[in-house]
């Protein structure tokens, strides 16, 4: 018969140090375990099934020697019954995950996720403002109260096809930020599997690519390229102050946003370069604009107004309103057609161009009227070039190359002015 561990008494624990397995007594197999680092925890060593088995009864003192033979006696009653105590508690453990799970919606989720990271990492204003009201917008009518643990392809489906054709880029924004929501809620043990939401080799198989629906002519309508100069002259004979904004605007191939927020000290008229700090663009990355001559001419000769820091200002020196600018183009195009004539349409859409179509207008002009390369005209436009890769190695952004660019593009949109 083997001997029979001594029934330790609470201070002869309490005094127990060396590393190791010590037997305490009052059940067979309980021990307390002590590390090389002095941490000490209860052990039952059983067996169970003609399995050997130790099992974790808690760490010591927070688990008294009282509470730890109680628990050994009653794991031993279980086992002599026929019961497993370690699968049983996996079991357990398991059922309480399902549970959270379960009981983790997808607002829930996104909730977490806007607080814990879009919101700390993210330090543009407007983007957060975005990032929120996109999710809200499309996605919650949808998959709000749905557990995160159970939304499928079809359930990211029932989101995107609604809008993928109409409003591809917020389309494609909704779906990677239904991406980034799911895959922190695996990462937190919320949900098990692939994200549905994922684009390569998952929805690329089902739904069309951006590349396609841009193609089918679903972006701005810009001015096509035989008309621009006309455009640009009949832009240069208007008064007022959203007309040079939008001016600005056209001879730098910037963002509505960019312009109507400019402020003086992003200027230097020296240098002829505009830098628009990095909370300020929609790629979250400072941009370097080298002015043309005649957009820093048209600075040079702008008036200043005391106190207020904007180079375009609305009326009471504030920011100017977004929809003054594209104001200017609407009474444009109104007054060529009450001149019997068809204004400034998209070629492919025939809709009237919009101030953000000068954008494409420019890239058109770089594409088919020149030979600058293609990730220079990008970079103009701010937008990202290359892969991660390639950005990590290219710390330069062109930016003296990219001034012969813009001078030329100025020459195109001054084109029918002799004076120039």
């Amino acid at each position: 018969m083997p001997k029979q561990a001594q029934e330790l008494k609470a201070i002869q624990v309490k005094n127990l140090s060396a590393p190791g397995l010590h037997a305490v007594g009052g059940v067979a197999g309980l021990s307390l375990n002590i590390t090389e680092a002095g941490a000490r925890s209860w052990i039952l060593r059983t067996t169970v099934q003609d399995k050997r088995r130790h099992i974790g009864l808690g760490p010591y003192p927070e688990v008294s020697l009282a509470e730890a033979r109680e628990q050994a006696a009653e794991m031993r009653r279980r086992i002599r019954a026929g019961r497993d105590p370690v699968e049983e508690r996996k079991a357990e453990r398991a059922a309480r995950a399902a549970a959270v799970r379960e009981q983790t919606t997808f607002e829930g989720a996104f909730r977490r996720y806007f607080e814990e990271k879009v919101q700390v990492e993210r330090s543009n204003p407007k983007h957060v403002k975005q990032w929120k009201s996109t999710i809200v917008s499309y996605a919650f009518p949808v998959i709000k109260d749905k557990p995160v643990s159970s939304i499928s392809m079809e359930d990211i489906l029932a989101v995107l096809r609604p809008i993928w054709s109409t409003k591809n880029e917020t389309a494609s924004r909704v779906r990677q930020r239904i991406e980034a929501v799911l895959d922190w809620s695996k990462a937190m043990g919320f949900r098990e599997g692939e994200n549905p939401a994922r684009w390569k080799g998952n929805l690329q198989q089902v739904l069309p690519s951006r590349g396609k629906i841009q193609k089918s002519g679903r972006r701005q309508p810009a001015i096509a390229l035989d008309d621009v100069a006309h455009w640009f002259k009949a832009l240069q004979r208007r008064e007022g102050m959203a007309a040079r904004a939008l001016e600005f605007l056209a001879l730098t191939a910037t963002r509505s946003g960019e312009i109507r927020g400019a402020t003086w000290d992003e200027i230097d008229l020296t240098k002829q370069l505009w830098i628009i700090p990095a909370e300020r663009t929609k790629a979250g990355r400072e941009h370097r604009v080298p002015l043309p001559s005649v957009a820093a001419s048209l600075l040079e000769s702008h008036p200043r107004y005391l106190g207020c820091p904007y180079v375009f200002p609305s009326p009471k020196s504030g920011q100017m309103s977004d929809m003054t600018i594209s104001a200017v183009m609407r009474r444009m195009q109104a007054d060529e057609e009450r001149a019997g004539r068809k204004g400034f349409l998209d070629p492919q859409s025939r809709n009237p161009a919009v101030p953000h179509g000068l954008r494409s207008t420019f890239r058109d002009w770089a594409a088919e009227r020149t030979n600058y390369p293609r990730e220079m005209a990008e970079m103009a436009l701010a937008h990202t070039v290359g892969s991660d890769v390639e950005r990590a190695y290219r710390r330069g952004d062109m930016v003296e190359k990219r001034r012969e660019m813009m001078e030329d593009w100025a020459d195109f949109l001054f084109a029918l002015d002799p004076d120039h």
